[in-house]
């Protein structure tokens, strides 16, 4: 039988694998699944069809997502021994192989997983692995050098929000219809507004980035201005969003886009331009699921229209 101690140790490192994994940022590649099934326009609630897009979940989120965050985690341990040194390690809690091993492990599991849904959707080319692959390899240059473009503010936290917003949505809309250029367009469009998103996320590391050399935008232009570009970068792209959803004759679904922008603007002049450096977490909790539902509204629209 096993000690006390040694069963809790056990616990111990799993629940540190896990925190290295940043579950909480799971969710809005979750929800770009569930965007890219309503835009394809073939989603039907049946039980094979649940379970694949729950596999499909599973891929962008605790695999692909995972894989991406413990990977950061290991090449910003110098960063985060500034910022956050209880991180797990930075801390010491985990060794660098044990990391090591656990990027790994996940990123198979998630290549694994992506060819699995590209036969069941009869894919002749496997677009899921390809953007597993490609997701990979962006997740791989944004966090390790010599590229590292997490080092420029503007093209970090537009990989970022790329990631967050289009490899999802893609996806989903790959393992339900056909992903096409007028798709792969817009969502990369609304990727700027996942740039503005990402800025906040920021604001708690400017020290650590400012010594360790990275130009994130609250180093290069100050955290008020900052605070601005990342505001109006959200607004400006979701209302382009809508008015293009109006133009393609989609009216209602354009109309409610546009009108959860003014939450959006309304929790930014209470919370986030007043103080940014201490009201980021309030302000995204409170603002973010008004983009997120438009991200939904904008995915139904699509599928409606057949685009």
């Amino acid at each position: 039988m096993k000690d006390a101690d040694t069963e809790g140790a056990e616990k111990s490192i799993w629940k540190i694998r896990l925190q290295l994994m940043k579950p909480i940022t799971w969710i809005p590649l979750i929800w770009g699944v569930v965007c890219g099934a309503a835009s394809s326009g073939n989603f039907s609630w049946t039980i094979e069809n649940v379970l694949v897009a729950a596999a499909c979940m599973l891929l962008s989120g605790p695999l692909m997502t995972g894989y991406t965050q413990t990977l950061n985690d290991l090449y910003d341990a110098e960063i985060d021994a500034i910022n956050e040194p209880y991180r797990p390690i930075p801390s010491g809690a985990i060794s660098k192989e044990q990391v090591q091993v656990q990027i790994w492990v996940l990123l198979l599991a998630g290549l694994v997983v992506a060819y699995a849904l590209d036969v069941w959707a009869g894919h002749q080319m496997k677009v899921l692995s390809a953007i597993a692959v490609g997701g990979a390899y962006l997740s791989y240059i944004y966090s390790a050098p010599p590229l590292k473009l997490k080092k420029n503010g503007w093209l970090g936290n537009y990989a970022l929000g790329a990631s967050y917003i289009s490899l999802p949505w893609w996806a989903g809309h790959a393992l339900f219809g056909e992903l096409n250029w007028t798709i792969i367009i817009l969502t990369l469009f609304y990727s700027l507004a996942g740039l503005g998103i990402a800025v906040v996320n920021d604001f708690k590391s400017v020290e650590g980035d400012k010594d360790q050399g990275l130009n994130s935008l609250p180093v290069m232009f100050g955290v008020t201005t900052a605070a601005w570009i990342s505001a109006v970068m959200i607004d400006v792209f979701q209302a382009g969003i809508g008015a293009y959803l109006i133009g393609i004759h989609e009216n209602l679904y354009g109309a409610i886009v546009l009108l959860l922008i003014i939450p959006q603007i309304t929790f930014q002049d209470m919370y986030f331009l007043r103080n940014p450096l201490e009201n980021d977490v309030k302000y995204q909790a409170s603002a973010q699921p008004f983009l997120v539902l438009g991200m939904l509204v904008t995915g139904l629209a699509l599928g409606h229209a057949g685009v």
